[in-house]
């Protein structure tokens, strides 16, 4: 299996002999599910080629699974972590395996109640943002201070790591962003990369586990808002083999009252989300574009790269009107 080596994994674990596949829809990290016929566990790696060091730390990603499933947060609890690239090829951790549904697929989202699943789902951001890092052994896990700044001038590093093309207006639309930040109030987890098909959702609609840390760290939660609430307008789910954006689901929240949901739940001032939303639009697109940059180069595992570049031109001009007050 590409990215896998199941008799080396089988040796390091001294366990019986081993299965896995794949999960589809991860654009970074790769996610498989393994067995011995007894236990089942997730396997989470970096993706093949070259990446960058923090987004794909294992390390970090089982800290802070590790510190929220015992705060009670709704995570895979980590099981494993090996930093040895001799065992599969790149450091990995094993988490445990959880039961639930991801949904990426309209038909099935269309049979659900979408406008509660979703306000579910703004209520357990709002309580992720909620906890104390400090109190749940992540006071050492980011430097909230200076977030937004840095995520600019980060998420510039990574366009110019991976840019393959002519992008119009990105330039000018990093530099907007640039020229006026907001200081951000109180850090908290932030989660880097929330939306519908990154939770694993019950029977009964309830959240069983949030997925992929990879880019969680200690900053401005507001920042995770506006992240959800562009991905609620984008085309990211497929309905008849076409892309779909969640909010035409009939009996989805609008965006204001998702962003209402969030202020009565967290307490938090979101009078004033322009500038998020634009940055959010923005390392959308650069993340979109590290995706399209390496499916280019060959380095994507599984089916459905060859449409994500084409939704980063709209991303760079969201992030534009978001900023002039749309």
């Amino acid at each position: 299996m590409k990215g896998l080596d199941l008799d080396k994994l089988q040796a390091y674990l001294d366990s019986p002999p081993l299965t896995a596949t794949m999960f589809a829809g991860g654009r970074s990290n790769l996610t498989y599910a393994v067995t011995d016929g007894t236990n089942r566990w997730v396997l989470r790696r970096p993706p093949l080629g070259h990446v960058l060091p923090t987004a794909h730390d294992m390390v970090r990603e089982h800290k802070v699974l590790a510190a929220l499933s015992a705060a009670g947060f709704p995570v895979p609890a980590p099981v494993r972590l090996c930093t040895d690239t001799e065992v599969i090829g790149a450091p990995f951790y094993l988490m445990e395996h959880v039961d639930g549904t991801i949904y990426r697929d309209v038909a099935h989202l269309e049979k659900i109640d979408i406008g509660s699943l979703t306000l579910t789902l703004v209520d357990t951001l709002a309580d992720l943002h909620a906890l104390v890092p400090a109190e749940i052994g992540l006071g050492d896990f980011g430097k909230a201070e200076g977030f937004n700044a840095r995520q600019v001038r980060r998420w510039k590093q990574q366009l110019d790591a991976s840019r393959s093309r002519d992008l119009s207006g990105i330039e000018e639309l990093h530099a907007r962003l640039a020229a006026d930040i907001p200081a951000g109030g109180p850090g908290a987890v932030v989660h880097g990369d929330f939306r519908l098909d990154n939770v694993l959702i019950g029977p009964d609609l309830e959240v069983n586990a949030v997925l992929d840390w990879e880019m969680s760290t200690l900053g401005d939660p507001l920042s995770d808002l506006a992240l959800m609430l562009v991905y609620a307008g984008r085309p990211l789910l497929i309905k008849d083999g076409r892309p779909f954006a969640p909010i035409d689901l009939p009996g989805h929240p609008s965006l204001d009252e998702m962003a209402t949901r969030y202020a009565q739940r967290s307490g938090r001032d979101v009078g004033d989300l322009h500038w998020y939303v634009g940055f959010a639009a923005f390392k959308l697109a650069v993340i979109l574009e590290g995706v399209h940059y390496r499916y280019t180069k060959g380095q994507t595992v599984g089916a459905g790269f060859d449409t994500v570049g084409a939704m980063v031109p709209d991303l760079i001009e969201q992030g534009h009107r978001a900023l002039e007050g749309h």
